[in-house]
């Protein structure tokens, strides 16, 4: 009598001490997510849908996502049929939404079966396909196909919406150049981490980043300086013209297809143009606007291409 006791609380004890199910690394953490048993796994046949054309462009977005990772040939989204069952599918939903979470509010279920993110907006869906890119294992984000990876996302409750409206990341390119592949990268980071503005500062003392045709010195001569400064190891760059002058700009063409890129992701981009402090850049194209109307409040303009020496 006394072994079986001995043996109904050992196996109790072994039970409260198991460990529990890992909780999904997903940031930021949704207002609302509930763990549940079992998996949905995708396969080569598994299906994106969506209900309307409207929202084809954030299923065609996940598909090319996974498609690069998975090497499954993901195709683009289909129109789901009013009869249709989903099994070994990932549905994006407008119909039946619930509105309570404002317009960048999503739900997403997941159970063996399927997928189903449901939102009132296309960005809502948008940030539901985030979070589904979360749940993954992390060789999701992978640019190249990788194998041996059990592809599957844990069954899932889950609610969620932002509690700031302006939730920012700010780019100073003026000190340091990032071009535009650089920033496109920064602004996918942004939407995965569901960041909607993006400030971008484009000019200050250091470096005038932005092309305008009118004022063509400002980036002939504004957009370079003799070296990267701020104690930095020169090789720690690439940003450098013909001439060795660092620096760099961004064309008016570059700036459009920024704009798109961070449209597509839910992104406003909120330019920064530094005035009338901070202009030393623009003086140095242009040293007739300085107080003096003259070079003489501006050193740094007298030799043409801008020379500042950046101290940190």
């Amino acid at each position: 009598m006394k072994i079986a006791l001995v043996a109904i609380f050992l196996g109790i004890t072994m039970i409260g001490s198991a460990p529990a199910a890992e909780e999904p690394a997903i940031i930021p953490l949704p207002q609302k997510m509930e763990l549940q048993s079992g998996a949905f796994k995708l396969t080569r046949k598994t299906r994106i849908l969506v209900d309307s054309d409207a929202s084809r462009e954030t299923a065609n977005f996940l598909a090319e996502k996974l498609r690069k990772s998975t090497g499954f040939p993901f195709a683009g989204a289909d129109v789901l049929s009013s009869d249709a069952k989903i099994k070994n599918a990932i549905l994006f939903s407008t119909e039946n939404a619930n509105t309570n979470p404002g317009t960048e509010g999503y739900s997403l279920s997941v159970t063996r079966n399927g997928v189903v993110i449901r939102a009132s907006t296309q960005a809502g869906l948008f940030y539901g396909a985030q979070t589904l890119l979360q749940l993954l294992p992390p060789e999701i984000f992978s640019t190249n196909t990788v194998k041996h990876v059990k592809w599957q996302v844990p069954c899932a409750q889950i609610e969620d919406w932002p509690r700031f409206k302006w939730r920012g990341l700010m780019l100073d390119v003026a000190r340091h150049f990032f071009n535009k592949s650089e920033v496109e990268t920064i602004l996918d980071a942004m939407a995965l981490h569901k960041l909607n503005t993006f400030h971008w500062h484009l000019t200050d003392d250091q470096g005038w980043r932005i092309q305008i045709k009118k004022y063509p010195k400002l980036t002939e001569f504004g957009a370079w300086r003799s070296g990267v400064g701020f104690g930095l190891n020169p090789k720690s760059t690439t940003a450098y013209g013909p001439d060795g002058r660092y620096g760099g700009f961004y064309t008016q063409d570059d700036i459009r297809e920024i704009v798109a890129y961070a449209a597509a992701r839910h992104i406003t981009i909120v330019p920064e143009i530094e005035m009338p402090g901070h202009s030393t850049a623009a003086l140095a194209a242009y040293p007739q606007f300085s107080c003096n109307g003259d070079a003489d409040d501006c050193p740094d303009c007298r030799n043409g291409p801008y020379n500042m020496n950046v101290v940190s």
